[in-house]
């Protein structure tokens, strides 16, 4: 006992020492500052009105669209993507690190058996009859130590593998909802191309009834072959067109092919046709809590929380560390006398180290870490306005394609009928047929741009639902009093005198 009193005092000397001396932390502090909701005008961002509630975003966001085939393929993605595994195997690996930080947090026990046989010298300093002797010697005990965290060192590093697990957990998340989208917007791109194949044949089919008729004309004397070899001229054109769309559609089925992990799932795929695919109303207002809404922000702001633990921990390395000791067990030469009262042996105390002189590592140590830090919230920053953009530029789409929608379809029906008249004087002899290319290039243009335009209204919608979240909601987003903190070691636990690293 008067051992263990002893090294107490030696303890607490040794830290009163390390407490008073000079822990030069001075010019080390982070530069960048968290971006929040006010300083975007997020928080007076325009509400949703009575007439327009808004519309949350769900988990399974695709089924909404109402299209099976949309369903089965997102779901064959999210079971199958190589790069959701990834990010998936990640998380593990980061949870595994919380664990061994979490495991330094608490007494470790460990056993020791060693059995030896030996010779001793018969000309050394070990006395008969050991001296050229061959004995048996043998120890069994068990060993404890326990890292006496007094400066928050282990909690430091237990709250950045933490933050570092939650960061991968987000990362999850957003690599499936990026997933989604893309086999979303993929398949909708192949609705879309399957439309203009559509258009592209019924061009063609138009085309061909109009060669009849310019046959038949010059037949009758009423055409020259001037028209014909015109009317003949505009079949060639709208069979490259239909080769062009055939090629862009299988290119992306090959894309959904690759995104469902799959090598055939999208070559039969028969996309439904575009009326038959529901619209996802979603009212268009930047969220107040968008901050909160999406992954990629969740995880950045995780990784800020990580590196301002980090920076504790660095902190907490300018200070003493203290571990508890302590052994118990039997220790022999000869075996058999292994086990007896007389062989027993134990020892307790405390082990200290005190950084006196590192050369400065310390100080560059810390300097990295709360560049890192920096570095960190600057990530987030520019993830908040990149994510701010983003809606406000799908936003700004979305109500675009709206109104282009409205014109279109007038400037379609003017078109459809302007052909049908130039056709009918055609057919009676009233007009060229020249007047009757021009009409159909008029109605072809607007048949493709109609087509173009709802599936831009599609993709515009998955765009807009990746860009508020895509149904991500997290229940663990560090507390919004905590947004502005950069950590420092508390000065509760940390006195602002320490050791020196010079």
């Amino acid at each position: 006992m008067a051992l263990v009193s002893a090294a107490g005092v030696v303890a607490a000397g040794l830290i009163a020492a390390g407490m008073g001396g000079c822990a030069d932390m001075s010019g080390i502090a982070p530069q960048a500052s968290l971006r929040d909701a006010a300083s975007l005008g997020l928080a007076t961002a325009a509400a949703p009105t009575p007439m327009q509630p808004q519309t949350a975003v769900a988990t399974e966001w695709w089924r909404d669209f109402g299209d099976e085939t949309l369903n089965t393929l997102v779901a064959q993605s999210l079971e199958s993507s190589p790069n959701l595994k990834l990010a998936q195997a990640r998380l593990a690996r980061a949870q595994a690190v919380t664990e061994v930080a979490n495991a330094a947090m608490l007494p470790q026990v460990n056993g020791q058996l060693d059995v030896t046989r030996q010779r001793y010298t018969a000309n050394g300093a070990v006395p008969p009859p050991l001296a050229g002797s061959v004995r048996d010697s043998g120890t069994a005990q068990l060993a404890a130590s326990w890292e006496l965290d007094f400066f928050g060192k282990n909690r430091a590093a237990l709250d950045a593998a933490l933050g570092s697990a939650k960061a991968a957990q987000a990362d999850a998340q957003a690599a499936r909802v990026l997933l989604a989208s893309q086999v979303a917007r993929g398949y909708f791109q192949l609705v879309r191309l399957n439309e203009q194949a559509v258009v592209a044949r019924r061009t063609l089919a138009q085309r061909e009834q109009t060669l009849r008729l310019v046959t038949d004309r010059v037949n009758a004397g009423l055409d020259t072959r001037l028209e014909l070899r015109q009317s003949e001229g505009s079949l060639p054109e709208a069979r490259l067109q239909l080769e062009v769309i055939q090629e862009q559609m299988a290119l992306t089925r090959n894309a959904l092919n690759a995104l469902t992990g799959q090598s055939n799932t999208a070559s039969a795929l028969i996309p439904s046709a575009q009326e038959a695919i529901k619209n996802v109303a979603l009212v268009p207002v930047i969220p107040a809590d968008l901050l909160g809404r999406r992954a990629d922000i969740a995880a950045a702001r995780w990784r800020v929380e990580a590196s301002s633990s980090d920076v504790a921990n660095a902190k907490t390395q300018f200070y003493p560390n203290i571990n508890l000791v302590a052994f118990a067990g039997f220790s022999s030469i000869g075996l058999g006398n292994l086990l007896n009262s007389g062989s027993q042996q134990w020892g307790v105390g405390p082990a200290i180290r005190l950084p006196i002189f590192e050369a400065g590592r310390l100080r560059a140590n810390l300097r990295g870490k709360t560049a890192d830090l920096d570095a960190a919230v600057e990530s987030y920053n520019a993830a908040v306005i990149d994510a701010v953009r983003d809606v406000a530029d799908q936003v700004a789409s979305s109500q675009a394609i709206s109104r282009q929608q409205a014109e279109q379809h007038a400037a379609q029906d003017a078109a459809e009928s302007a052909y049908d008249i130039a056709v009918q004087r055609y057919k009676a002899g009233l007009g060229n047929y020249l007047n009757v290319l021009a009409a159909e290039t008029s109605v072809l243009a607007q048949r493709r741009l109609g087509v173009d335009l709802a599936g831009r209204a599609l993709d515009t919608q998955v765009a807009l639902i990746r860009a508020l979240g895509g149904g991500y909601a997290s229940g663990s987003m560090p507390a919004a009093q905590e947004n502005s903190k950069i950590i420092a070691v508390s000065a509760s636990s940390v006195s602002a005198n320490g050791l020196s690293d010079q």
